[in-house]
């Protein structure tokens, strides 16, 4: 798979697009993609330490990129926490990475889902979107036979738009499929 397909992409024909879209006067008014962040969050992770290690193998899988663990900024005695117990999985993916990342989801892991009929469209009020998947197994990265425990994460597109509509028109470029 050519890493570059979708950066030169976005220069080549997104970029005009937006700005006719939008009229801006130069392109570095065009909103352009910063980073995707994935997130885990791994509430049972308390009680068992096995959920974290297999957490950060699979996101590691699913990212190209080593994955790092979160963990809690405080006690909570209800729910059996300490300060600094590993609570999450999070990666960051810019640059290349984030495009090769983008391309998978969009072309191969999203037609996975079952029943898919597009992703909902609603934006963070800051031209960001964050997505979330019920299931790390759409991604073919990831053996299903060596599967224990479905998982969920949080994909979010972290854009440089100044509102919902650029970032929705940005990221609708580059292929995200949103219900209509």
């Amino acid at each position: 798979m050519n890493t570059a397909s979708l950066k030169q992409d976005y220069k080549e024909r997104i970029v005009p697009i937006l700005m006719k879209e939008f009229g801006y006067s130069t392109i570095m008014q065009a909103p352009k993609l910063e980073k995707i962040v994935l997130n885990q969050g791994l509430g049972s992770a308390v009680a068992d330490k096995k959920i974290i290690e297999i957490a950060l193998n699979e996101m590691t899988t699913i990212a190209g990129q080593k994955a790092v663990a979160t963990v809690s900024r405080k006690d909570i005695s209800n729910f059996k926490l300490r300060k600094k117990m590993p609570i999450g999985v999070r990666v960051t993916l810019r640059g290349d990475r984030m495009y090769e990342f983008l391309e998978r989801l969009v072309r191969v892991a999203l037609p996975r889902i079952r029943d898919f009929k597009g992703i909902n469209s609603k934006m963070d009020g800051r031209g960001n979107y964050t997505l979330g998947i019920e299931e790390q197994i759409i991604f073919p990265e990831i053996n299903i036979d060596a599967i224990t425990k479905l998982m969920g994460m949080n994909i979010t597109f972290v854009t440089t738009a100044n509102t919902d509509e650029e970032g929705f028109a940005l990221l609708k470029e580059f292929g995200l499929p949103f219900k209509k």
